[in-house]
């Protein structure tokens, strides 16, 4: 027999771009690039940027979006959408006025405000998972569903009975640093949602039911559950930033918080979450929010005003829309790993004979 020599096993990393490439050519560096330069450039051009009194505001500011930012990361991810969140974040600011008014203490108010933004979540995530009804539509339903309940019960009035203690409770910092307490719950929270979509069967089923949902289906998913779930988690978090913008305000209004759906929207697809499912990233949706809230505070110091701050932020979700196409041309035009190529089969002299084959040589 002939002496063979069998190619080593081809690899997907034989196949893939550099480590390098895939660690920074990614639309979450770029924004996260770009934050660390707003900041910057912030700090050294814009008066009274870097005080300790613009750090607390901008992040009590941008906390409500960073809440809702986390559970909308994920509905997105799957390839829904919740326009729902800022009408539970009204709801949930009503109700605990009006229970607290009636009687009934702020912590035990805040829990059913809670429970009614759980409702709500589970009443959308019924709707689409069970239903199968397009998410855009319902949550565009239950938008004006739940925004007109929250007016319906309060009016045009305002409840701003709040005792100080616990307008003092959202609006206080850590200690002697400029940071808000509501950091803390969101730092738990975070740390929870990254746990849950980038370290867990359940957030790889995620990512799978953005990418194909029957396949998901085939592959053990439970796509409804699933679906049901996000969308609850959607609703029990708009139901906190909601109890959040209320107590920091001392102020519930049945108008609180109208818009803010399209600041968590643009938010989550500036940080690199695509609008058709699979792909997405918490740390980048973190960062677009930050990018956002840094532009909008900047602008602000310089009397910029409110219509001039949405046209960048809109031109910049635009701009994001065409970054990952430009990341991928760059990295196509870098050099990719050699492919191993597999050792030609060789027929010495030596193998020859040992394989019964005569050689010819000189006869001389």
């Amino acid at each position: 027999m002939s002496a063979t020599t069998e190619a080593p096993a081809r690899t997907y990393s034989a196949y893939s771009a550099p480590l390098w490439q895939r660690l920074l050519l990614t639309r979450e560096t770029a924004v996260i690039a770009l934050t660390a330069a707003v900041i910057l450039y912030s700090i050294a051009n814009v008066p009274n940027f870097d005080g300790p009194l613009t750090i607390k505001f901008l992040l009590q500011d941008i906390a409500p979006i960073l809440l809702i930012a986390l559970p909308m990361t994920l509905v997105i991810i799957t390839g829904e959408i919740d326009l729902s969140v800022a009408s539970i974040m009204g709801l949930s600011s009503v109700l605990l006025g009006v229970l607290h008014e009636g009687g009934m203490s702020v912590p035990a108010a805040a829990l059913l405000a809670l429970l009614a933004g759980l409702a709500c979540g589970a009443l959308n995530g019924f709707l689409i998972a069970y239903v199968g009804l397009p998410s855009l539509a319902v949550t565009i339903g239950t938008l004006a569903l739940f925004r007109g309940i929250a007016v319906g019960l309060l009016g045009t009035k305002a409840i701003t009975d709040f005792t100080e203690k616990w307008s003092d409770l959202a609006t206080g910092t850590i200690g002697e640093t400029k940071i808000p307490l509501v950091m803390i719950p969101f730092a738990v929270l975070a740390i929870g949602f990254v746990v849950l979509l980038h370290f867990s069967t359940f957030g790889r089923g995620v990512y799978d039911i953005g990418l194909n949902d029957e396949a998901a289906h085939f592959t053990g998913v439970d796509v409804a559950r699933t679906k049901l779930v996000l969308f609850m988690l959607s609703g029990v978090v708009s139901a906190l930033a909601g109890i959040y913008f209320t107590l920091r305000f001392g102020s519930a209004r049945g108008d609180n918080a109208t818009g803010y759906e399209l600041q968590v929207i643009a938010a989550v697809l500036l940080g690199g979450v695509s609008i058709f499912g699979g792909r997405g990233r918490l740390h980048g949706v973190l960062a677009g929010v930050v990018l956002i809230g840094v532009l909008s505070s900047a602008l602000r110091l310089e009397s910029v005003t409110v219509n001039v701050t949405n046209i960048i932020v809109g031109l910049l979700l635009v701009a994001s829309v065409i970054l990952p196409n430009v990341l991928a041309a760059a990295s196509s035009r870098l050099p990719r790993k050699a492919t191993p190529a597999a050792p030609r089969e060789s027929h010495t002299p030596d193998n020859a004979a040992s394989a019964g084959v005569t050689t010819r040589g000189s006869d001389s």
